[in-house]
């Protein structure tokens, strides 16, 4: 196979997963997907590796599809699926993430046998649990969560299962924008399907196999070239978290230890000694761990890597079974963002070690939260709101985005389809001034978001960085701490805790999103003069700041 071919065909694959991503986004019901665009798709092999995914998918997502296929067919042979089937789970401990994400998978027959999955997957609207869309702060087991599906037949050629359907609208407070999400993703995986059938066609299943190979071997090989930049050594990080929502005088942690390795050049990172998993939402599935592993190496390594099976080979996540990173059975993992940000953080810092060319400081995080109608008929809106970005070595830290890695394209819905679909106006949305932790390098802005509500709703919460600041790099300072709030009839401003549970607010009240700031790098001292007028120029620091 010729370069030239080669480079086709590899595009060729990841148009196809792209294709059905967008697809999925323009055939769902649920606002945050819809409007979010919140949609990821892949295509793996018959052997569960992962060949492709769409270019907004987040590395969550695709773990997530990559993991879980060999429970699928653990519990279904190949041999036994048809053209046209479609198989769905979501549970956490065999791949999944949490209950509201939706796996969705579909194998590609040809020759008379399955030779590759084509997969989707989005968080649907609702599918039970403590509050609605998902959100379960306080759950202390995962039936709390919500529904849980074991790997099951969801679609025959001839449509989506009653039975399965029956189900699915029996578990959800919003089941005509359930199944509208779950026909969406029906949808992407056949028209990826499709798209292998065509490449299938073209270059015949040896050819494709070859190419998938090559492919997957250029992306081996380039991953181990960057991986020998890293210096050999170990180099080990812990990172806190707050708290769990329920017992807020006991610690946790994430701890990790990284050993560069080679020739061949490879990444042993090891989270041993991470706090063990505990009854609240603190939890994460394996496939999210993995993920925020695989990423925070990544962001050290050349960003124009492909993200495939051939990058996995050369990383090695450990992940200690029990621990906050890897939980068991009935353990929550709804609230897998808390410990899987600790554990990208944490590797963040141990290469920011073993590299300080490349250090970054810590960020302020996602801020997830959901607001939804007391009662029937239910309107639900999920979000996010994003921390500062910590600043790095040689800049300062990018405003209200967040180091994150678990999001579709756009994962904060524009203002107006929101106020358009659920009651209530959005009065402002602004960057905080000095929520940047101050340095030679400053980090990034936190945010501020304010909902006000035209009729009574709950709204539930579930953020971190919010008690303990992100700390500063180098005698860089702290970014500020965000927090939850809400304004009452009278004007008066009420902290909520970081993790609550359908909080009620009546119509005329208002929700406060304010998220928390980066950190700083390097002594504020010796923070360009010109630098420090300019923020003062933009309303990014005041005159009270601490340069």
């Amino acid at each position: 196979m010729t370069d030239l071919t080669a480079e086709v065909l590899r595009n060729a694959l990841v148009v196809a997963a792209e294709e059905a991503s967008i697809v999925v986004v323009r055939s769902a019901y649920s606002t945050f997907i819809v409007e979010g665009s919140d949609a990821s798709a892949a295509i793996l092999d018959a052997g569960g590796r992962l060949i492709a995914h769409s270019m907004a998918t987040t590395l969550m997502n695709s773990m997530a599809l990559r993991v879980a296929l060999p429970s699928l067919v653990e519990d279904v042979p190949p041999e036994s699926m048809r053209p046209g089937d479609v198989y769905v789970l979501n549970d956490a401990y065999r791949g999944g993430v949490h209950t509201n994400d939706l796996l969705v998978f579909r194998p590609v027959h040809w020759a008379g046998r399955v030779a590759y999955f084509t997969a989707t997957m989005i968080h649907v609207s609702d599918l039970g649990g403590l509050s609605a869309g998902g959100m379960a702060p306080l759950a202390t087991d995962i039936f709390l969560e919500g529904l849980q599906l074991p790997p099951v037949r969801l679609a025959t050629a001839e449509g989506v299962e009653p039975a399965v359907e029956a189900i699915l609208r029996a578990n959800s407070r919003t089941p005509d924008k359930v199944m509208g999400d779950v026909r969406a993703l029906v949808a992407g995986t056949a028209v990826a399907a499709a798209r292998v059938e065509s490449l299938l066609e073209e270059y015949g299943e040896a050819g494709l196999a070859a190419g998938v190979e090559e492919y997957l071997d250029y992306t081996e090989a380039r991953t181990r070239a960057a991986l020998a930049d890293l210096p050999p050594g170990a180099y080990g990080a812990s990172y806190p978290i707050d708290d769990d929502g329920l017992d807020l005088d006991t610690s946790h942690h994430v701890q990790v230890t990284i050993t560069v390795e080679g020739p061949p050049s490879t990444v042993v990172v090891d989270f041993a000694g991470t706090g063990p998993q505990v009854p609240a939402a603190i939890n994460a599935s394996a496939s999210q761990s993995l993920a925020a592993a695989v990423f925070a190496v990544r962001c050290f390594l050349d960003a124009t890597i492909p993200m495939n099976e051939g990058c996995l080979r050369a990383i090695d996540v450990r992940l200690p079974e029990g621990s906050l990173l890897n939980a068991r059975r009935p353990y929550p993992c709804g609230g897998r963002y808390v410990p899987i940000y600790a554990a990208m953080e944490a590797v963040f810092q141990a290469l920011s070690d073993a590299m300080p060319e490349r250090a970054i400081a810590a960020s302020g995080i996602l801020q997830p939260f959901s607001i939804a109608a007391v009662g029937a008929p239910y309107w639900i809106h999920l979000a996010y709101d994003f921390g500062g970005v910590g600043a790095r070595q040689g800049l300062d830290g990018p405003d209200a985005t967040g180091v994150h890695f678990g999001i579709g394209r756009n994962s904060v819905p524009q203002v107006e389809p929101v106020e358009s679909r659920c009651p209530l106006i959005v009065e402002s949305i602004e960057t905080i001034a000095d929520s940047g932790g101050p340095g030679r390098h400053r980090g990034g802005l936190g945010s501020r978001t304010v909902y006000r509500f035209l009729a009574d709703c709950h709204v539930t919460t579930r953020g971190d960085r919010l008690r303990l600041a992100p700390p500063g790099r180098d005698g860089g300072r702290p970014g500020r701490l965000g927090g939850f709030f809400k304004r009452h009839l009278d004007g008066t401003v009420e902290r909520l805790a970081s993790k609550v549970n359908n909080v009620r607010f009546a119509a005329g009240e208002a929700f406060i999103v304010e998220t928390t700031g980066g950190a700083g790098l390097g002594p504020p001292a010796e923070r360009d003069r010109s630098a420090v007028a300019e923020d003062l120029r933009a309303g990014r620091v005041t005159r009270e700041s601490d340069y």
